[in-house]
This record gives structure tokens, sequence and C-alpha cells, in this order.
């Protein structure tokens, strides 16, 4: 990983309002999914993953460049947070977003099978969400934009090949730091691995990136293998993300399904992706 990048205070985010926390505290134990149409999860699942990637070096690639330096902190708090609110609506309307916990405490965005990734970028580039795209400096708009979202695209259907499309896409993963060690994103990720009618039952792979060093290790025992490095070199120093493939846990699958060859060359469980 590059070298650590001054990190946002969450001090200055929004706060969920009483009635919100209270409904979600009263939501079941089990993992639920949120669909988009109540602002108030949009924003409790964007707070949890603002919180949790407030450390991250991707995360705060596209906050902290060479044209923020005078923004004070309170602005890039802002930004760091409409990013991840933007990132849970889309994905809560074009994938699937899943919490787990009272109080919106680990958060998972997916794209599942047979959804466009490229639509979905397609209109998060258009800023048809929360007119993103006005609120990034110059810098960061180039970063996010013609740097990013082509680098983890371009990867993703490469590593998969003809099987991209047909395969769980796990963007973003995280946990509120007072909730870690709970297994809930082991929930998270078995929700989809493990379910019945999920991507072990129907022989599909599941792709993810991780910005943390000691994420893989965790990753790995869910049957994640890490098949190559990437990186982010816009910024003073080169920003490194593992990318890491579950292939169905079936056998028979197995051995009908082209292999994902490994290379050395964007998720947090508890831990954060």
């Amino acid at each position: 990983m590059g070298k650590a990048i001054r990190s946002i205070s969450i001090k200055s985010m929004p706060k969920m309002s009483e009635a919100s926390s209270s409904s979600s505290s009263a939501a079941p134990s089990g993992v639920r999914d949120i669909d988009g149409k109540s602002k108030e999860e949009v924003k409790g699942a964007a707070l949890c993953l603002a919180e949790a990637f407030k450390h991250d070096d991707v995360a705060m690639y596209f906050v902290e460049t060479d044209d923020t330096a005078k923004w004070d902190q309170e602005k890039k708090d802002k930004l760091h947070f409409r990013i991840m609110k933007a990132l849970v609506h889309s994905h809560a309307i074009e994938g699937r977003v899943t919490t787990v916990g009272p109080n919106y405490d680990s958060v998972a965005l997916w794209v599942p099978p047979g959804k466009e990734v490229d639509s979905l970028l397609t209109k998060f580039r258009n800023g048809w969400w929360h007119g993103l795209e006005k609120r990034f400096s110059k810098e960061g708009k180039e970063r996010f934009y013609n740097e990013f979202m082509p680098l983890l695209h371009d990867t993703k259907e490469e590593v998969l090949g003809p099987n991209d499309k047909d395969s769980w896409y796990l963007v973003y993963l995280g946990t509120k730091s007072g909730s870690r060690g709970k297994g809930y994103a082991k929930m998270l990720i078995e929700d989809v691995t493990k379910e019945a009618t999920q991507a072990d039952a129907k022989g599909q792979e599941c792709y993810l990136e991780s910005s943390n060093d000691i994420n893989p290790k965790i990753y790995a025992k869910y049957g994640f293998q890490t098949i190559k490095k990437i990186q982010l070199t816009r910024g003073p120093q080169p920003v490194e993300l593992d990318v890491m493939v579950r292939h169905p846990a079936s056998k028979a699958v197995l051995e009908h399904r082209p292999a994902v060859t490994e290379q050395h060359h964007h998720d947090k469980p508890d831990c954060n992706s």
C-alpha cells in the first residue's frame, strides 16, 4: 500500500435521526436488503461505509489531492460521505445493498449476475446520483472517472473473462469499528456465497478488489484467492489493490468452469473491503 493519507474526521458527517435509529434497532438481527427507497436507510448505510473507510487509501484517493489542499476538513468530510451515499444509492437501485446489525453496523454493496456494471458506471459518470461529479475537485474527478472506474472495469473483465456477466461483484464491504468481531462480515458474505439460491448453488464466481493489506487473509477464509494486484498511480505514491476471486464451492461446477490463472502484479470485512 502507498503512504497513509490523512484520514477524514467522522465528526462532521451527518447524524442519523432518532426515528431512523430506533427503526433500524427494531430490525431483524439477520441480513436484510436496502432498496434505496428510504433516504434514512441510504444515509445509515452510507454513514457505516464512511466510518469504515475513513482511513482507507483508495477512499481518500479522490478526496486528498493537490487541488484540495486548501479545502477545510468539513468540505472533505462531506465529499467522502457524498461518495459513499451515491454508491449506496446507485447499488440499491442497480445492484444489491445488504446490511446487518441493529444500526447499519455492517454494509455490503454487490453487483449481482445479470446486472450491467457498465450501465451503473455510466449513470454514475453522468452525475445521475446526487450531483456528485460537480463536487469533486478537478484532479479528484480525473482520478475517479478516468483512472479508477476504467481500471476496475477492465480488470474485472480481463480476470473473469466469459464468466464476467454471470458473477457476483462485491464492490464494498465495511463494518463500523465498534461492531467488528461479531461475525457481521461473514454473514454478509455468506448470504451471497452459501445461500441455497445464490453463488454456490448456481455455480457463480464472486469477485472483489481489496485495498487493505490484512484483508486477503481474511477473505481467503471464505474461499477467495488473490489473482493479481493493480495500482492507482496518479497520486504521489501508488495505491495498490488485491484482485480476488472466489470459485463456486461445488466440485462438479469447478471441473467445468474455466480456471483463472494466478498472477502477481476495494473491501474490508471486520475489516473493510
